[in-house]
């Protein structure tokens, strides 16, 4: 057993009353201390002794107070106060949470649904808020959300290991958490990544383990990271998880950026319409330009950003070595938030610590969520059908266009059964079966590439063929129902063949 290392000593800091350690980090250390005035227990972390020259330290106040810029958040910890100890290591002064948060509930406890979705909506908001704000979190997982004295979670470890200098290097987010881009030989992500790791880590409080974990088997950091990259997201496997729920982190965790949700908030809507649909009080997003949500059903039925509860049949009933499976650094460019259609980058690199031990202020949201909100409407590729049949080896020669549905239109099914076999000579061929066939049925399928937007194109049979110099390794394609009137699968089918 490799022995855990001692904490660094605890500064002295004028005004603070050192009580104990609260945790270590890769990057800082944890401490509580009892400030003086006014008097209140508070969170301190302190970064590791090391090489922190004049521009590390510029950059270390930088980030700190982007930290602050976000303290206002109900579900995002706050920075009560920023500097420099006596020993030249930087240190932030944070609100003391000492409720059990959630890398000690998961695995622990089996958390009700109700309360999953209520965490999920409240953490996509504070990801979201922070995403307005410039910041992408790179990091988010149980360990990273705490949980205040009123049972709010509380969003911590915004990026302050990126402004370390050398650190940043080796720093990167936790395997078991991260989407398959920032796993690349060249890793890039954006706020998509962070949509990923939200779910991911929804995820793990529904099942009580990491999305890609196999109970008593090989998960070992390499085992993981093959997992993530090609195999599909496994069910939850609890009966009173709804199949909409599962749906939706099929979606925010799909292994390509531009099949997820385009934003944060895009998840927190999706969130609420489970809620809506079991019957739940729905809650409310915490973001500062959002308006409140009225009593009731009142919006008008025009309103553009209004759920409508989904039909679902009744729920039936039914502590790691985190060192081992860090990531490598990754370069991330911030796009604008809009549609994965068109995302011009600009960038914002941002890096995040370990360390638990910070609390959100007791803060209680304002105003009554409504019985009801809202109903997302789901964008869906489709296609020109006036075009020949590229045959087993298309060429993206067809022109696609947004199916033209009106609001009562049913929505089109994913195929399912998608399953490729390899052939001597190196090719692979993928078969499906679309459970609701219509006249006109043609399918849009692509090969995925994690590093790349998959290239589409329309067949009119059950079947393609990706020739053998496209197939080397594992090849992962998606594919997806594509009707006369040009609707097609609001998420497409995925499988991967080796």
């Amino acid at each position: 057993m490799t022995a855990r290392r001692e904490a660094s000593a605890p500064p002295d800091l004028p005004g603070y009353e050192y009580v104990r350690v609260l945790g270590l980090g890769g990057f800082a250390d944890v401490f509580l201390y009892r400030q003086h005035l006014p008097r209140r227990d508070v969170a301190v972390k302190v970064l590791l002794a090391g090489s922190l020259d004049d521009d590390v330290r510029e950059r270390f106040q930088t980030e700190a107070n982007l930290m602050a810029q976000l303290s206002h958040h109900p579900s995002i910890v706050t920075i009560h106060h920023a500097a420099i100890a006596a020993d030249g290591r930087p240190f932030l002064v944070m609100e003391y949470c000492s409720r059990a948060g959630l890398a000690e509930r998961y695995r622990a406890e089996r958390i009700p649904v109700p309360e999953v979705l209520r965490i999920g909506v409240r953490l996509a908001s504070a990801v979201e808020t922070a995403h307005r704000a410039g910041i992408l979190h790179r990091d988010i997982k149980p360990a990273n959300v705490l949980t205040t004295d009123f049972g709010w979670p509380a969003l911590t470890d915004f990026g302050i290991a990126a402004t370390t200098g050398p650190a940043v290097q080796t720093m990167g987010m936790s395997i078991p958490w991260s989407p398959p881009e920032l796993l690349a030989e060249h890793p890039t992500g954006d706020e998509r990544s962070d949509v990923y790791a939200l779910a991911a880590t929804v995820y793990s409080l529904l099942a009580g383990r990491t999305p890609f974990e196999l109970p008593g088997g090989n998960n070992s950091a390499q085992q993981l990271v093959a997992r993530i990259e090609r195999s599909p997201l496994p069910p939850v496997g609890r009966e009173d998880v709804p199949p909409q729920l599962q749906a939706v982190l099929d979606r925010a965790m799909a292994k390509h950026p531009s099949r997820r949700y385009a934003s944060a908030m895009a998840v927190a809507r999706a969130l609420q319409e489970v809620e809506a649909a079991l019957r739940l009080p729905v809650t409310p997003l915490d973001l500062p330009d959002e308006p409140p949500t009225p009593p009731g059903d009142a919006r008008p039925d025009d309103d553009p950003t209004r759920l409508r509860g989904i039909a679902l049949p009744a729920p039936g009933r039914g502590g790691d070595d985190e060192d081992a499976t860090r990531a490598r650094s990754v370069v991330v460019g911030r796009p604008t938030l809009v549609p994965p259609a068109a995302p011009p980058p600009a960038p914002a690199p941002v890096g995040v610590p370990d360390g638990p031990g910070t609390r959100r202020g007791a803060r209680i949201a304002a105003g009554v969520a409504g019985a009801v909100v809202v109903a997302a409407v789901v964008g869906v590729v489709a296609a020109s059908l006036g075009g020949t049949d590229p045959g087993p080896t298309p060429a993206p020669t067809d022109t696609f266009a947004p199916a033209q549905t009106g609001p009562a239109a049913a929505p089109v099914p994913a195929p399912h059964s998608l399953v490729g076999t390899r052939a001597p000579d190196g090719s692979v061929t993928f078969t499906w079966q679309n459970p609701d066939p219509q006249d006109g049925d043609r399918y849009l399928w692509g090969v995925l590439a994690v590093t790349g937007e998959p290239t589409l194109a329309l067949v009119d049979e059950e079947r393609v063929t990706v020739p053998a110099d496209q197939a080397t390794g594992e090849v992962c394609v998606q594919v997806s129902i594509v009707r006369a009137d040009r609707s097609s699968s609001t998420r497409p089918a995925q499988g991967c063949a080796s």
